[in-house]
């Protein structure tokens, strides 16, 4: 029997001795994620037929040096999710959807803002401020004429045509109101 078919059997023993009782400890140590526990089973024995020097008799118990190995591993494991961003689901994949509609939901929001700002600069002074004062501003009719120094009747009715103004504004630019 050559060197390499004495390993593998050595391996084989050592698999059919000790994965039970290591799979059940790295249960223990992944919080019973079975998943997780068998791929950490699984590279421990890799490592382990990496490295067969470790299993001379006066090293100590094989089983020992297998649960030190599969706990490293996990640590390792821990340590490198927590060193990346989170891993996400199918609702994070749809919040990143969400946060892509919103974003061009901005850039159209910006784009009506401009045209908004384009359609008000061909108002009168006076009617921008009327604007400004009561639809910008959210003040009332007898706040904006204190804040203009103008009568309400006339905030009133400067309002009114204003707004027919900035109407007439967005519907040559396609804008609808």
């Amino acid at each position: 029997m050559d060197v390499a078919s004495a390993d593998a059997e050595r391996l084989r023993s050592l698999y059919a001795d000790h994965a039970g009782p290591l799979l059940g400890y790295v249960l223990k140590l992944t919080d019973g994620d079975r998943g997780r526990a068998e791929d950490v089973v699984q590279e421990t024995f890799l490592r382990a037929w990496q490295h067969s020097e470790a299993f001379a008799p006066e090293r100590g118990s094989p089983r020992a040096w297998l649960c030190t190995v599969a706990r490293n591993i996990v640590v390792d494991q821990a340590r490198a999710r927590r060193s990346r961003p989170k891993e996400v689901g199918d609702e994070g994949l749809a919040l990143g959807i969400a946060r892509e509609a919103v974003v061009e939901d901005d850039h159209d929001r910006i784009l009506l803002g401009w045209e908004v700002a384009e359609a008000m600069a061909t108002l009168s002074p006076d009617h921008r401020a009327v604007l400004r004062e009561t639809y910008f501003k959210g003040l009332s009719v007898a706040e904006a004429a204190k804040a203009l120094g103008i009568p309400p009747g006339t905030v009133k009715s400067r309002t009114y045509y204003a707004l027919r103004a900035l109407r007439t504004a967005f519907e040559e630019r396609g804008i609808k109101p």
